[in-house]
């Protein structure tokens, strides 16, 4: 692959400077379009070592508005990245809508340093590239533009530059400090390592995020190489957003319930609602496995095992009392709560997954999430907030999202809490009279009790949907809120007891 690329090509000093000027104005136009349109943009930077990139960076660069754009440069981990799972960690730096990205060097160097680092196998590579393109579908499916640039060289040119460094002593490693081994092999090993990167490049070549080879023999055409490549893929974006039909755009828009399928299955019709316990039996079960995930949370902690706890159900199912019989023992340094209600005007510039990540748990670490990213496909399904298109992919993105986590060593579990209609309103009236508890009660918990039909419908296809192997639901019969407290404590205990196990 990289062995046919024509590495001669070049250009005049004076052909470089009349279409350099041309596409720096060309650059800064499309990035004022891009902005109004909310087009965001993402463009990566790889390359052999010494290839030009932070040169061709900066000639890029020079042409926006640094307004517009947000740079990284991905160094090694801080300590806390390093405990969340590797794609994890990049979701903070996706820009928002109209902004782009540029990364200088990105996940793909880290996946190599640290698979080199840690001696991981093809296999656990394959694991990391499939996470990556897992990453950039999710992106360019929700609108995003991305741009993938691999500086190519020569070994003979590749060699001469690195000589031409150790001339002028330039600290090319200061910023990787104990990686210098690797990076050092990386640069001595040319011919060792091209079939590596080839194989990256082959394995995450994809239509959403294509790789564009830059020849970097000659600094001056690889530029505007560059510049062309993002001129066109920027121009095919605008072109796109701006031609779709005036109908779709109020379709996304529709605030009236998304026509659901009624399934023929459901899942909510069979739990027996029934099941209750008497006072003794539960004060007894809830100081037994209260004392157990007070042990159990440090063998997390010392396992370096993240928890991920996710409660959903009705309006007044008893999600807040669950959760505090769940921490009521447990050392507050290792856990944390993370309440999730309508996402403000930043999230909504961002994927819909992108607020959720600071909250995923550091190794050791338990979050717990009072409703989650599964809003997507319930909320704002039923409430018009997404089209249908988005509600529909995001079971496989959530999927994918629990795989990640799962991969990386967490322990996923998640609850619905069910109750039936009557208990609801029961809960709903006792809560509208009650001076300490009516801050619970919201005209949005009435409206939504109205569509009770609509909700039960995308609950029962979310559950068949997204209960998976590593990250399965478990149906809590919560009508009697003793049998529901004790059903979580032991799906807990027994959830992190057979993770411990793995």
């Amino acid at each position: 692959m990289l062995e046919k690329i024509d590495l001669s090509k070049t250009i005049t000093t004076a052909e470089y400077k009349k279409n350099h000027k041309a596409f720096k104005a060309k650059l800064g136009e499309l990035q004022r379009k891009a902005w109004d349109l909310k087009i965001p943009v993402i463009l990566v930077f790889e390359g052999w070592h010494v290839s030009g990139m932070a040169e061709d960076i900066n000639r890029f660069i020079i042409s926006l508005d640094p307004r517009g754009y947000d740079f990284h440069t991905m160094t090694k981990p801080c300590y806390e990245e390093l405990l969340k799972p590797f794609i994890v960690r990049y979701w903070s730096r996706v820009p928002v809508r109209g902004k782009i990205g540029i990364f200088d060097r990105s996940w793909y160097s880290r996946a190599i340093i640290e698979c080199l680092e840690k001696n991981k196998s093809e296999e656990e590579l394959g694991k990391y590239l499939e996470e990556i393109n897992y990453f950039e579908r999710q992106l360019a499916d929700d609108g995003y533009l991305i741009i993938k640039v691999f500086l190519h060289i020569s070994e003979k040119e590749h060699k001469e530059r690195f000589k031409d460094l150790k001339k002028v002593d330039i600290p090319i490693f200061d910023e990787y400090e104990d990686e210098a081994r690797q990076d050092l092999d990386f640069i001595h090993k040319y011919n060792e390592y091209l079939p590596l990167v080839e194989r990256i490049l082959e394995k995450t070549d994809m239509p959403y995020a294509p790789w564009t080879i830059v020849e970097a023999n000659d600094r001056n055409f690889a530029t505007l190489k560059i510049m062309t490549t993002a001129i066109h893929a920027i121009e095919a974006s605008i072109e796109q957003a701006t031609r779709i039909p005036a109908e779709k755009t109020l379709k996304y828009l529709d605030t009236e319930t998304p026509e659901v399928p009624q399934l023929n299955n459901s899942i909510l019709e069979k739990i027996d609602l029934s099941k209750k316990i008497d006072a003794d039996e539960y004060k007894k079960s809830k100081k037994l496995y209260q004392q157990k995930l007070t042990d159990l949370q440090y063998k997390l902690f010392e396992n370096k095992h993240p928890l991920v706890v996710v409660f959903e159900g009705w309006d007044a199912a008893g999600k807040g009392g669950n959760i505090y019989r769940f921490v009521e023992n447990l050392n507050p340094r290792l856990y944390r709560v993370v309440p999730v209600g309508s996402p403000n005007d930043i999230e909504k510039a961002h994927h819909y997954l992108w607020r959720f990540c600071e909250g995923i748990p550091r190794a050791g670490h338990i979050t717990i999430f009072d409703r989650s990213w599964y809003g997507r496909v319930m909320v704002e399904r039923i409430e018009g907030f997404c089209s249908e298109d988005e509600w529909k992919r995001a079971y496989r993105e959530i999927n994918e999202f629990e795989e990640i986590l799962t991969q990386a060593g967490a322990i996923v579990v998640k609850f619905w809490l069910h109750i039936d209609k009557e208990i609801q309103l029961e809960r709903f009236n006792s809560r509208q009279h009650d001076p300490e508890k009516k801050w619970k009660i919201t005209d949005e918990d009435w409206r939504n009790r109205n569509r009770w039909e609509d909700y039960k419908i995308a609950v029962d296809e979310m559950l068949q949907k997204t209960s998976t192997i590593n990250a399965q639901w478990v149906i809590v019969e919560s009508n009697d809120k003793r049998y529901s407290r004790i059903k979580v404590l032991r799906s807990i205990v027994e959830a992190i007891e057979k993770g411990l196990k793995k």
